[in-house]
């Protein structure tokens, strides 16, 4: 990894000032430090199988001692032994991404004008209200690596890009359905070793879906 790289990433330092912001879903910050976003599509998930998944998440967390309703839930996770939070990772969240990738509901963002809007909208405000790293906008969500200057910043920044584009997107599709799922998915990275896995994970999503050229985009900064 390059010296550059190393001088401008922040993982997240649990030493330092963070806050955990209450909505739907508990959402992590830290000044300056990269998270990882992930945000979908309204129909992306059926109902039976997002309730299935659920069940079983906290299913799971109760098993090692872990209060699913609890703000903490994600800390909780992360303190747990290396091969209980491999087992967290694999049974649960990649299992999550998993449903994402099997393409259910629309998909407009196969279209790569409407996916254009979307990837326009990332980058925008890069450098002057986020630090955008890598970006992959898939037929029925996105992932995305930035920095934000302060606690409430990610949280605002994300309610824009999907505010706008889901204005513009429906405008081209001559409707007024709900377009995003209100709440997205958002952890800090906590190493150098686990950004370059959510960069090489970005970039290897549309493989795992099986998706052809011209049907997501993908964006990754030369570091």
């Amino acid at each position: 990894m390059p010296d550059s790289l190393k001088s401008r990433v922040q993982t997240f330092d649990p030493k330092q000032q963070f806050a955990v912001i209450e909505r739907r879903l508990p959402h992590w910050s830290q000044a300056g430090t990269l998270c990882f976003i992930t945000w979908r599509t309204w129909d992306s998930i059926p109902e039976s199988v997002l309730q299935t998944w659920i069940a079983e998440r906290d299913n799971w967390l109760r098993q090692h001692g872990i209060t699913p309703g609890s703000p903490e839930w994600r800390n909780c996770v992360q303190q747990l032994p290396d091969d209980l939070v491999a087992e967290f990772q694999r049974l649960v969240s990649d299992r999550w991404n998993d449903h994402l990738d099997a393409c259910h509901g629309a998909c407009v963002l196969r279209q790569r004008e409407l996916a254009t809007i979307v990837a326009d909208s990332l980058r925008h405000f890069d450098g002057e209200r986020y630090d955008l790293t890598d970006f992959v906008v898939m037929p029925n969500h996105v992932h995305l690596l930035a920095a934000f200057p302060d606690e409430e910043s990610m949280l605002r920044q994300c309610e824009s890009w999907k505010h706008f584009t889901a204005t513009r997107i429906n405008r081209e599709l001559s409707r007024k359905d709900r377009f995003w799922q209100q709440d997205g998915f958002d952890h800090l990275v906590r190493s150098l070793d686990q950004f370059e896995y959510l960069r090489q994970y970005i970039a290897a999503n549309p493989t795992r879906a099986r998706l052809r050229d011209g049907e997501y985009l993908h964006e990754s900064k030369p570091m």
